[in-house]
């Protein structure tokens, strides 16, 4: 069967003068307009198609690619307002409603947000969410996917909260970073690595960037101590420095960096103090 809001591998079926018509199985046939259809396309070619409504409420073809499929998230920005919802743009002439009922706060002209796309069961149209909680899982043991501590993931910051950042999990889960676990700029919209930390009783999932393990430990001392050594034996960067700048040089949080100098300071291979480390030499 065919889905609106992916890509198909679909037979041209017939040529007219304003495009080409596609084999929609079930859909019928479906235009494919001259200027989205590939160079020297004819009857008979199997063209691959993202298919989506255009401005009449038509299905219609194209081999543009568009910011975001049906049934995964994005980072879209609103560019216009109507009395039925925004508009965001994702790529394609028509733009992407998200109707008033799915946005979970205003939304604004000009800001962009993170955005679930999804197929309306009652009209077959596309259209997005910010009630990401409706269409993603919170729990790690629920349909869509069972998470380890550890795992590496792929994570897209989607909200801000007192704690931390909300962030989906590979698409289908929503977790938290908590803020001592943010030890590098980051901002909504932003796609990145992260690990599973911890599943908490309830089901939630907890994030980090980094994981504490003394092998990742011992690692850092190392570069602590290579640090050291390329600044004559000196550094002004304490356990009282900011978390910024600690990120900055060794790409850790700050709570990374204290227990390495810890580790470091009972070995006796470092001095501290409130201003300076200070490498001890071997005699």
């Amino acid at each position: 069967m065919l889905q609106v809001g992916m890509f198909h591998s679909l037979e041209v079926i017939n040529e007219v003068p304003f495009g080409f018509y596609l084999d929609g199985q079930d859909k019928g046939q479906i235009l494919l307009p001259t200027k989205n259809a590939p160079l020297g396309c004819k009857v008979g070619d199997k063209v691959h198609a993202f298919i989506y409504h255009d401005s009449d409420d038509r299905i219609i073809a194209t081999t543009k690619r568009p910011k975001v499929c049906v049934d995964h998230c994005a980072y879209l920005k609103v560019v216009s307002i109507s009395k039925v919802g925004v508009f965001v743009d994702w790529g394609l002439e028509k733009d992407l409603l998200v109707p008033y009922s799915e946005q979970a706060y205003p939304m604004s002209e000009g800001l962009s947000y993170v955005v679930y796309v999804f197929c309306d069961e009652e009209t077959g149209r596309l259209a997005a969410s910010t009630r990401l909680s409706d269409f993603l899982y919170e729990e790690s043991s629920e349909e869509g996917g069972t998470f380890e501590p550890k795992q590496e993931v792929e994570l897209l910051i989607c909200g801000k909260t007192d704690m931390g950042y909300k962030a989906i999990i590979n698409g289908s889960h929503l977790g938290l970073l908590f803020r001592d676990e943010v030890f590098k700029p980051i901002k909504i919209g932003h796609s990145m690595k992260g690990y599973i930390k911890s599943i908490r009783e309830d089901g939630k999932i907890n994030l980090c960037f980094q994981f504490h393990d003394p092998s990742a430990r011992n690692t850092l001392e190392e570069q602590i101590i290579e640090d050291l050594i390329a600044h004559d034996g000196l550094s002004t960067l304490t356990d009282k420095s900011a978390a910024d700048e600690i990120a900055k040089r060794f790409n850790v949080s700050k709570n990374a960096y204290k227990k390495a100098l810890g580790s470091l300071y009972k070995q006796k291979r470092i001095l501290l103090d409130k201003s300076k480390i200070t490498l001890v030499e071997n005699k």
